[in-house]
């Protein structure tokens, strides 16, 4: 009797494990049916039952004690799972809940495939989770919730840390957020993959530096970084003369540009921001002058004579960049307003319609 029913017991856990390897059959086939779009669901609703009837599959599965150690068991559990994290558009809480399994089946059955027989299995889950997260991110994004778009696009950042367009997302996010510093700090991040648009992040960076930080320290470092990856490119090389003007430090500022001259003597650019180093020091002079009480008419008379005397400084070297490019709208305009300043009908008329022909006006 008791030699029976040790059969019957034994039978019966044989039968079970049987029964519990089919249910990864069953979830291979649902997979291969769902895969080739032969499942027949058309719906959001059909389509996501058909994926969890493959999930339960998977369920039965990895509760049984033989099953569970099977590494396509957990392989279809990530596929179904993060499928139907990727799918469910709707349910947010439903499609955070199946990353997490999917995930937990991808670490367990990782460490279970020894043989690598379901890398790829596990490599196409990866990506679903990948896809999953950056679809709720980016209809966050559209919904303005920057706060839950950055969160989402950090965690594809940790999970795939030289995925360039998400460091890109991560520092857009951040700069709406008003986190300028981690904006910079992404952006720094993607210049440092040396994308082809490096210069337009060095040039927002140094933007967010100077404009929304007001930190000319930082300013300056981003400007030479990018000096170091664009040498001589007129955009940093105006920036960097211009955080040396505001410093105060016009000769720093002229030295730089003395060398770019002596180097290219025939940019027009160089011989333009020479002149600008005169000319924004004069502009500083007409603020300081403007506050003025119109009681002090000595200083007010001070400050002129000095405006005076820089803006002719400037002169020469905005006519040299004429000289080599009769086009350079820029310096048309500053010496069109420089005669306009000093009273100078004849000249103002001069380079104003050099200037509306030059813009075909």
């Amino acid at each position: 009797m008791k030699k029976l029913l040790l059969s019957i017991v034994f039978v019966g856990t044989a039968v079970l494990a049987n029964a519990q390897k089919s249910e990864v059959t069953e979830a291979k086939k649902s997979w291969d049916l769902f895969s080739a779009g032969i499942t027949g669901a058309k719906t959001l609703d059909k389509t996501l039952l058909s994926l969890t009837n493959g999930l339960k599959h998977t369920d039965l599965a990895i509760a049984n004690e033989k099953s569970k150690t099977m590494p396509e068991a957990w392989s279809y559990r990530a596929l179904f799972a993060s499928a139907i994290a990727i799918t469910d558009t709707v349910n947010t809480e439903n499609a955070v809940a199946n990353q997490k399994i999917a995930e937990e089946a991808i670490q367990k059955g990782t460490a279970l495939d020894t043989k690598g027989t379901e890398k790829e299995n596990f490599a196409t889950a990866k990506i679903n989770i990948r896809n999953a997260i950056n679809g709720r991110a980016v209809r966050a994004y559209n919904k303005k919730d920057y706060a839950t778009a950055n969160r989402l696009f950090n965690e594809i950042v940790v999970q795939n840390p030289t995925d360039t367009a998400m460091y890109i997302n991560v520092g857009v996010t951040d700069k709406l957020l008003g986190n300028y510093q981690d904006a910079i700090k992404n952006f720094r991040k993607v210049i440092s993959f040396n994308v082809p648009e490096a210069k337009g992040f060095y040039q927002e960076s140094i933007n967010m530096a100077l404009t929304n930080l007001k930190d000319t320290t930082l300013t300056l470092e981003l400007t030479k970084a990018a000096l170091e990856k664009f040498p001589d490119d007129p955009t940093f090389v105006g920036i960097e003369t211009d955080i040396y003007i505001t410093k105060g430090d016009i000769v720093k500022s002229q030295e730089l540009l003395k060398k770019l001259i002596a180097k290219d003597p025939n940019k027009a650019v160089y011989q333009y921001l020479y002149g600008d180093t005169y000319y924004k020091q004069a502009f500083a002079l007409q603020e300081v002058r403007a506050k003025l009480d119109s009681k002090k008419k000595k200083e007010f008379d001070d400050l002129t004579a000095k405006m005076t005397a820089l803006i002719d400084q400037s002169i020469p070297y905005y006519k040299k960049a004429l000289e080599i490019d009769p086009k350079f709208v820029s310096a048309l305009e500053t010496l069109s307003q420089i005669y306009a300043f000093k009273g100078d009908t004849k000249n103002y008329e001069e380079y104003k319609n050099r200037l509306k022909a030059t813009q075909g006006n």
